[in-house]
């Protein structure tokens, strides 16, 4: 076994004993960053994810579970248990834990589901619907789908799909109040606002023109709601003006 790979190892194990990189800097007699670095090279060079990494701690993945079962072998089958991580990297199986927002969940990820049991056969998904953001590490998630999910540096992301926002209130309600034509016009409107349940913090009207022009609207809210079906009944009630996805306002559209 090269003196490369044996680092590796030491810095793979450590850190998974240990749950931190730190921690095993401490162990091993190294930098936080030079252990971290290590890891990352041990990836590469298996060509899969050893850990689930936040600002807070590690998890290890599958793979890495798998490995570090393997590891506490005499040092005479590491290579074998290499041999057969890589062998199995490009073949999925298991079970994938998937965060969803309800209604991306059931309205577009849900009918997919068929194709794709079909197609990976040896994986299980494992699906929870929430509309609040996850903690994919320390939940132990496999990745999340939705909008809106603030990122970090520890997360590998990737768009999916564009999804439209739209301004939309009842006919009674636009009956008694002529429809803005201009965002400054939203003023002097009921506005019912969403609460971002990731960041407790009240999500703006965030417009664009078909220009390109944007501009943050300001708005008379009447009631605050961190649901978003919720947020379209109060709508569809003649209470207000809501910002909403598309598709949680598309079914109350289509009546």
């Amino acid at each position: 076994m090269s003196t490369e790979l044996r680092s590796h190892l030491d810095a793979f194990i450590a850190a998974a004993d240990d749950g931190s990189f730190s921690a095993a800097a401490r162990r091993l007699g190294l930098t936080p960053a030079a252990v971290s670095k290590s890891v990352a090279q041990f990836e590469a060079r298996l060509g899969v994810r050893l850990f689930q990494r936040s600002t807070r701690r590690l998890a290890l993945t599958t793979d890495g579970e798998r490995l570090y079962g393997q590891v506490r072998l005499p040092w005479a089958e590491i290579g074998d248990a290499l041999t057969d991580l890589r062998q199995g990297a490009g073949k999925p199986a298991g079970t994938l834990k998937v965060a969803l927002a309800y209604t991306v969940g059931r309205e577009y990820f849900v009918p997919m589901m068929e194709s794709f049991v079909r197609r990976y056969p040896d994986v299980v998904p494992d699906l929870h619907f929430d509309n609040r953001q996850v903690d994919l590490v320390a939940e132990g998630f496999d990745v999340a789908i939705g909008g809106g999910i603030e990122l970090t540096d520890a997360l590998i992301a990737r768009e999916l799909a564009r999804l439209r926002i739209v301004l939309v209130a009842s006919p009674g309600y636009l009956a008694a109040h002529p429809a803005p034509t201009h965002p400054s016009e939203l003023a002097r409107h009921r506005s019912l606002l969403r609460r971002s349940l990731g960041s407790g913090r009240l999500l703006p009207w965030a417009l664009k023109s078909r220009a390109g022009e944007e501009v943050v609207a300001s708005v008379r809210p009447v009631m605050v709601l961190d649901d978003p079906e919720a947020l379209a009944r109060a709508a569809a009630s003649g209470m207000g003006i809501a910002m909403l996805p598309r598709p949680h306002a598309l079914p109350l559209l289509e009546r």
